[in-house]
């Protein structure tokens, strides 16, 4: 048996449920209709879900995480050369300390690299995408970068896909929407703990803003999803398994039908306090001008209209101020 399946958490079964996204991609239509109800339960019942033959290629996964070990280990002032005035660290280095959950004012303990969408230089939408700085001391970051970027884009966008055949829209419907798309890779360097915290944990609970998050495995655990039980379960996925999360933008535009997974990463013990912890997700963004106003199918006497209506953009600048990354 595949040991995904046999991944279990302290109650004896998984903390959240698996999926294997081929069954959408390469299967019958049968196939395809229990993918689609598969996901969708998992994302009723848990908001998280395991997927695995997501199409990320391993090696490049493995490939990226040494690059980004190698940028984490770099000098801070180094580190600190790649770190973008009024970019609102949305794309090169943000140093230690600066982002916190919406809901409070203390720090994480993590420190983090972006990288963003990729566009040519006469694109129409290059003014929205600056470059991303390539970093000369970690040869094939930028390459390594960018194909992880671009992986990640394709298993998000067939995700998306079985997304829309369960609310009932049209299979394409996100596609336009996600192309060109304002997505970030973000490398997560959580430092060894040298000392007592000050009422901070690696990442307080929070909720993601974008629409999907698509996680690999991190190097050491700590990530926690609260249940609709209000439980914390832990949360470690097997290999080659990625971590999908339903983020605050889909919430919005279901009206609370999919709801926005509370996570966070806590500390080690303390005698694994001296373990540092690299994470990798995509945040997968649609463009700037997508419409978020809740699909009208489900506002219902059940479920009233909770959101007003936004943009994309104007949603994400908001989010940015939340939490401390754009002023």
């Amino acid at each position: 048996m595949n040991q995904n399946l046999n991944q279990e958490n302290n109650m004896g079964k998984r903390a959240i449920p698996l999926v294997d996204l081929e069954k959408f991609t390469k299967g019958s239509e049968a196939d395809r209709t229990a993918f689609v109800a598969e996901l969708g339960s998992a994302f009723h019942e848990v908001g998280f879900v395991g997927v695995i033959n997501h199409g990320i290629p391993k090696d490049l996964v493995d490939d990226f995480y040494k690059a980004s070990k190698a940028f984490f280990s770099l000098p801070v002032e180094t580190k600190r050369s790649y770190e973008i005035k009024d970019m609102a660290g949305q794309r090169g280095y943000t140093s230690f300390g600066k982002e916190h959950a919406k809901q409070s004012q203390v720090a994480d303990l993590k420190e983090f690299f972006q990288i963003g969408q990729f566009v040519s230089k006469d694109d129409p939408r290059k003014p929205e995408y600056p470059d991303n700085p390539d970093v000369k001391e970690v040869e094939g970051f930028y390459e390594l970068g960018k194909g992880l970027y671009k992986a990640f884009e394709k298993s998000g966008g067939a995700l998306l896909r079985a997304i829309a055949i369960h609310l009932g829209l049209d299979e394409n419907y996100f596609d336009p929407k996600i192309t060109k798309g304002n997505s970030i890779l973000r490398a997560i360097h959580y430092p060894p703990i040298t000392e007592e915290p000050k009422n901070a944990i690696r990442a307080e609970q929070h909720e993601d803003i974008n629409l999907i998050t698509l996680l690999v495995g991190a190097s050491a655990g700590g990530l926690q999803v609260l249940n609709a039980q209000k439980e914390w379960l832990d949360v470690v996925p097997g290999e080659g398994e990625i971590v999908i999360n339903v983020g605050d933008m889909l919430q919005r535009l279901t009206n609370n039908y999919l709801i926005s997974t509370t996570h966070r990463v806590v500390n080690p013990p303390k005698a694994e306090w001296h373990k540092p912890r690299l994470s990798i997700p995509f945040f997968l963004h649609p463009v700037s001008e997508m419409d978020l106003t809740c699909l009208q199918d489900t506002v219902t006497e059940e479920r009233p209209l909770n959101y007003e209506p936004i943009t994309a953009g104007e949603y994400l600048d908001e989010r940015l101020r939340e939490i401390g990354l754009k002023k």
